[in-house]
């Protein structure tokens, strides 16, 4: 699929545009970056079946993007895209991952420094010559140097988000195959983790050759790293490698359970064998030379005194021992959410309608859908004030009265200003079905002043979902400082909801941070944060987060139906 790398390139074209200073241009380029990178259907595909007509009918592509996107298609490249680069020689995209450099600024540090590349920014950094120019001061420098640090440290991982659907592609590849009796995947994907460094492939099949074949010659392979007769290792065009392995019958359940990891509870697991007289490898579970398991993973746990657990959980953080106890949690599942509330719609500038996001929702088998566009401080964001939502409220009564066994809920992503009020008033806030409250701005604030922000919001009667509650940007910003412990006692107090945001590049909370909210009896939402409506399958990634948490249904209120969450509002 060619949609991420078209999306990078329209995402670049709006950068470029965005340093010239050119207004509305960049934000269209934006719109069709997300549409492209939301779409669940290959754009080259589209393309086949309809031509430039079809693109032109993809939300947010008019005629000029569609026919760029043509122009890839056919050659590789966009010469409106070169002449950008030649114009302005900058690596942005690497430039704009360091955590508050925006387009202008990297046009600033092109024109008074001559910065091109990372390399060169942190040079310059390191030798203070940023903190001088116009609009930089020594904190700025030291938190591009801080930047740049989190960058290199997440070097080589990608978001699981990102390369799931080419792991899937290729699992279902595998699995049409006639010589191909079973197949999974394995290691940090079948764990769920946020970010991926490689992604390993178990096969069971009689003719193994077949299988190696088949797999360096598919067209998204760039590179082979290696090919022998039962194990081959590759690399896909989106930049991470895959290992392929064909095993025999009798140890795939161990090898599915060795590989599978994570390396800290094979460890524990491993131990427990030895305590019982027994080893476990790759291979099978072995009594002496004797193989006792390795069918199944099933088997091979049972024979170890414990009950199977989830791939999620197996990360050496207590399963092992709930396992043996008969305690593991009955972590929620993948079809239990009835409904997402945090949803973005072309009221404050995403890509579809209302009516649009519902059908989408309906899809999914949703009893519910929240609309929680932004509000007014988000300019940005076209964010809505007082009069906008009251219109937009008029809208969703007109849509909710022609649908049947569904409701449009009406909620609104707030802003938790620097004192911690809110940037809508209460009279606004209170004709809402519910209100969401969220930090998108002043990240770095002292620990004490960010946690009485976050407290004093949580105070107001009428907020009461948290969003991406500690502020992360997976592998471009860490958590902002808050006594976390701090929150869970206020968000107890207040009734208020934290959300467990499922947006790839977020997954906040974080699976110890839901762990902790659960111990300390705080309901959390699993939510998407859509711009699109495709982006609203990115539940199953929270659903994921939120099972590493070891959270129950009862722990995540939008896994009940309508009328108990309207209850659980009003309270």
């Amino acid at each position: 699929m060619k949609n991420q790398e078209l999306a990078n390139v329209l995402y670049e074209i709006a950068d470029f545009l965005e340093m010239e200073g050119i207004t509305f241009k960049p934000y269209a380029y934006q719109k069709a970056a997300i549409t492209l990178e939301s779409l669940e259907e290959d754009v080259e595909e589209i393309y086949k079946q309809g031509g430039i007509k079809a693109l032109e009918k993809i939300p947010g592509v008019g005629k000029s993007i569609a026919g760029k996107i043509e122009e890839y298609l056919k050659t590789g490249k966009v010469k409106y895209y070169q002449d950008l680069r030649k114009k302005t020689p900058v690596q942005v995209e690497e430039l704009t991952a360091v955590e508050g450099l925006g387009p202008k600024r990297v046009k600033v540090l092109h024109q008074k420094l001559g910065i091109r590349s990372l390399k060169d920014l942190e040079k310059a950094a390191k030798t203070h010559q940023v903190a001088h120019l116009f609009g930089f001061d020594e904190k700025t420098e030291k938190n591009i140097l801080e930047g740049i640090a989190f960058l290199k440290r997440d070097k080589g991982r990608f978001l699981l988000g990102e390369i799931l659907p080419r792991v899937r592609m290729i699992y279902s590849k595998l699995q049409a195959l006639k010589e191909v009796e079973r197949v999974d995947y394995a290691g940090s994907v079948r764990r769920m983790k946020e970010t991926i460094g490689d992604a390993d492939f178990l096969v069971i099949s009689r003719k193994p050759q077949k299988v190696m074949d088949f797999i360096v010659s598919q067209p998204e392979v760039i590179k082979v790293w290696g090919k022998g007769s039962t194990k081959c290792s590759v690399r896909v065009e989106e930049g991470f490698d895959i290992d392929v392995r064909v095993l025999p019958k009798k140890s795939y359940g161990s090898a599915l359970q060795y590989f599978t990891g994570s390396k800290e509870h094979n460890i524990a697991t491993r131990r427990i064998a030895i305590n019982k007289g027994l080893k476990l490898s790759e291979y099978g579970l072995f009594k002496s030379k004797k193989i006792i398991a390795g069918k199944t993973e099933g088997e091979v746990y049972k024979k170890l005194g414990m009950e199977w657990m989830e791939p999620e959980l197996r990360e050496d953080q207590g399963e092992v021992e709930a396992s043996l106890e008969r305690k593991l949690p009955r972590v929620i599942g993948y079809q239990d959410i009835k409904g997402d509330l945090h949803c973005h719609s072309s009221w404050d500038g995403g890509v579809n309608s209302i009516q649009e996001l519902v059908k989408a929702a309906q899809k999914l088998g949703y009893e519910y859908l929240g609309i929680s566009d932004h509000t007014k401080f988000l300019r940005i964001e076209h964010g809505l004030d007082e009069k906008k939502l009251a219109r937009q409220r008029k809208e969703i009564n007109k849509v909710n009265s022609k649908l049947k066994n569904f409701k449009i809920l009406q909620g609104a992503e707030t802003n938790i200003l620097n004192n911690g009020t809110i940037d809508i008033k209460d009279e606004a806030l209170k004709e809402l079905d519910y209100a969401i409250a969220g930090i998108h701005s002043s990240f770095k604030i002292e620990k004490e002043r960010m946690t009485e922000r976050i407290i004093r919001a949580m105070k107001n009667p009428y907020i009461n979902i948290i969003s991406h509650p500690t502020g992360r940007i997976l592998k471009k910003r860490d958590e902002f400082q808050c006594d976390f412990d701090k929150i869970l006692r206020a968000a107890k107090e207040y009734r208020v909801i934290l959300e467990i945001n499922s947006c790839p590049e977020r997954l906040d909370l974080n699976d110890q941070n839901i762990r902790r909210a659960k111990e300390a009896g705080v309901k959390m939402v699993i939510n998407t944060d859509a711009h699109h409506k495709d982006q609203l399958r990115y539940i199953e990634l929270g659903i994921a987060q939120a099972r590493r948490g070891w959270a129950e249904k009862a722990n995540i209120i939008n896994a009940h139906p309508l009328v108990k969450l309207l209850k659980f509002f009003r309270q």
